[in-house]
């Protein structure tokens, strides 16, 4: 990646690949500016792309030293690269060809440690919480009275770190794979490490039944969770509080401990992104993961349609055949998915992205699996499937692009806490501590008490890669240890499930 240098008449620009087609501007670039030694024939906007060499009419435009669409005219030097002038070169499902991959040779690093919980099965989590599950969102009210008022009597004693309950809509009217797809989310959540006790609630007459959704857990600890369907009670909320209370008392004989890092399981997430996602914070993140993964660490990655352009990357670090074909089958059969729906497979950029400087779907996949790293593929899970501890590299989840459904799924697939870039903004918070990263030192600056960490630092005074990295690192251990995300400070935590099916 190279840069020019700032100065008060020169806006600064990156090229991400040498073979690039265009380059990025940091700041707006007024028609007749000049960068790199191109005029602007137009005005740009930051994070937008300049052309810096001729590109024919259907000709591939790259950057990240791949094709992120097809021009759709004659884009002259100096033109403006954007939706006016660039098209997807994306259209069918594709047929991918396995090859016989050499031996891992990527670098073995020592973990460092954090401050944390271990369990009864040997699993370790970062909080200490009480967490309350409806099994249907009937009874979401209840569940959060009794969330709210435990919280006074146990948490605010120093008993658990928190009691947090998350209302949901589903549990019942759902049919066949969509009231699957409920009951598989919430039994991950119900499993999660990082709640040392589990209340949870059902109405009594809904589809998915207490007895059902506790056997699709599979629970191995019985001390850490408690029942019961509110039409069975008197008092649910008292009879609630009470069984809160039995469950504080058991989590409050956890203590912290020192615990190897390498034994955390990070998710790693984009939303609201713009131009600098793909150069600045993706980029990070990805660092963090080749780190974590390094010392026999887990990370997670999901958005499976921001992955279509891009999957050829991922696919070419699966470690042996069955990942490959998995790793295959995930984006086909979600391009499937679309189709079944009548939905076009490629209507992506959101327009926010696209304000941002995203033009195609393949820009922003690219950008997306930056978040990968290079570390090896070696899981593809279905979504509420629980991720592999101490995998030593990818593990993929089945989970569409939305913010809150992509976050949740891969807090259910056990992620002790999500890595989440961000060049437009979001206050978003799911169960598992979300660590918002900016891409542009604006953000950070606007939007203090949604950001955790300034990646935008990158471009806007010269940090490198490798001090923003180790900076990083820090905070994910000093949260693990338990100081707070911005999400949890500001009292940020939802649950969203994917429905894919019809309603009742």
């Amino acid at each position: 990646m190279s840069a020019a240098t700032a100065t008060t008449a020169t806006p600064r620009w990156l090229r991400v690949h040498p073979d690039d087609a265009v380059i990025v501007l940091i700041d707006e670039l007024a028609e007749g500016e000049s960068v790199d030694g191109v005029t602007a024939r137009q005005t740009i906007p930051a994070g937008h792309k300049l052309a810096t060499t001729c590109i024919d009419a259907g000709e591939h435009v790259l950057k990240y030293g791949y094709s992120i669409g097809i021009a759709t005219q004659t884009i002259a030097i100096g033109d403006h690269v954007h939706t006016h002038n660039l098209k997807t070169g994306l259209d069918t499902n594709l047929e991918y060809r396995w090859s016989e991959r050499t031996a891992d040779s990527s670098t073995k690093l020592e973990p460092s440690t954090f401050e944390g919980f271990r369990r009864k099965d040997g699993r370790v989590a970062i909080r200490n919480e009480i967490w309350i599950i409806n099994t249907v969102g009937c009874v979401n009210m209840t569940a959060t009275k009794i969330g709210e008022r435990a919280t006074r009597e146990f948490a605010s004693k120093g008993l658990v770190d928190g009691v947090y309950s998350f209302p949901h809509p589903f549990g019942c009217s759902q049919l066949g794979d969509d009231l699957g797809q409920t009951q598989a989310i919430l039994s991950g959540l119900i499993r999660h490490p990082n709640a040392a006790g589990v209340l949870v609630i059902g109405l009594g007459c809904e589809n998915n039944q207490i007895k059902q959704q506790l056997e699709r857990a599979g629970i191995e600890d019985p001390d850490r969770i408690r029942y019961f369907n509110a039409q069975e009670v008197d008092d649910e909320v008292e009879h609630g509080l009470q069984l809160v209370g039995e469950l504080a008392e058991y989590a409050s004989s956890f203590q912290r401990q020192t615990i190897p890092s390498n034994e955390l399981i990070f998710a790693m997430k984009c939303g609201g992104s713009d131009g600098f996602s793909g150069i600045t914070a993706n980029p990070l993140v990805g660092r963090i993961t080749d780190r974590h993964c390094a010392t026999g660490g887990t990370t997670i990655l999901s958005e499976v349609p921001e992955m279509f352009g891009a999957e050829q990357l991922l696919m070419d670090r699966t470690t042996d055949r069955e990942t490959f074909d998995a790793c295959g089958n995930l984006i086909n059969e979600f391009k499937d998915y679309f189709r079944a729906h009548d939905q076009p497979v490629y209507d992506n950029p959101s327009p926010g992205n696209k304000d941002g400087g995203i033009t195609t779907l393949e820009e922003k996949s690219l950008g997306c699996v930056q978040k990968g790293g290079r570390a090896p593929v070696k899981q593809v899970l279905a979504y509420g499937e629980p991720a592999t501890p101490n995998l030593g590299g990818l593990a993929l989840v089945n989970a569409p692009g939305n913010d809150a459904v992509s976050s949740t799924a891969m807090t259910a697939a056990g992620a002790h806490m999500v890595l989440f870039t961000t060049g437009r903004g979001t206050p978003l918070g799911v169960p598992a501590p979300t660590i918002k990263i900016a891409t542009n030192a604006d953000l950070a600056s606007r939007k203090s008490s949604w950001i955790d960490f300034n990646a935008g630092r990158m471009v806007a005074d010269g940090a490198s890669a490798e001090e923003l990295e180790s900076e990083l690192f820090d905070l994910l251990l000093k949260t693990a240890s338990g100081e707070p995300a911005r999400n949890e400070v500001n009292g940020y935590r939802e649950i969203a499930v994917w429905k894919t099916g019809v309603t009742v």
